[in-house]
């Protein structure tokens, strides 16, 4: 990843309560619809957009080990919600409450996802904000990439397991806390 995808503001992005960021990928996570509100909040034009990766928006903050848990379920066709911090083009960066579902064909088939994103209750991210500063902690501290994700996919499911909720009840209670 270039210097220029990694760079980061510090400066917060808004956006309203009325607007919902909406995209689609294809199975591999490549970006074929994004609607005006994801572009706005991105920073990029929809030529940039379709057919990129959906990592393209991926903010370093960010614990690839909550994207583990994310690829997990839909993978399976379910549903997922999740908070998730975004960086946009210039490196601004926005929260969103992600609903991800899985696209099905006629017979049944994954054929891609589908995320809605609204803007996050803000109390939820003084749990979630420090919560994904531990797990991205961990993996940054391992040996190798994929003992840190390991060991970050660990602590975040028992970190999950210790609220005596499920991933899915723990981000419902934090968007109605």
């Amino acid at each position: 990843m270039s210097s220029r995808l990694m760079t980061v503001t510090g400066q917060e992005r808004i956006f309203g309560d009325d607007e919902i960021i909406v995209s689609k990928t294809d199975l591999r996570g490549r970006i074929t619809y994004a609607n005006t509100v994801f572009l706005r909040m991105a920073g990029y034009p929809e030529k940039d957009v379709i057919g990129a990766p959906h990592s393209l928006i991926r903010h370093p903050d960010m614990p690839r080990a909550v994207f583990k848990v994310l690829w997990d379920v839909i993978g399976t066709g379910k549903e997922l919600f999740a908070y998730v911090k975004n960086r946009s083009s210039n490196g601004d960066h926005y929260w969103v409450i992600a609903h991800v579902t899985p696209s099905f064909d006629a017979a049944g088939g994954i054929i891609g996802y589908h995320s809605n994103r609204r803007p996050p209750n803000r109390r939820a991210l003084e749990v979630i904000e420090p919560l994904y500063a531990r797990i991205r902690q961990i993996e940054m501290q391992a040996k190798d990439a994929k003992a840190g994700m390991a060991a970050a996919h660990t602590a975040l499911l028992a970190a999950v397991a210790d609220t005596g909720k499920s991933y899915e009840e723990l981000m419902f209670a934090l968007e109605e806390s």
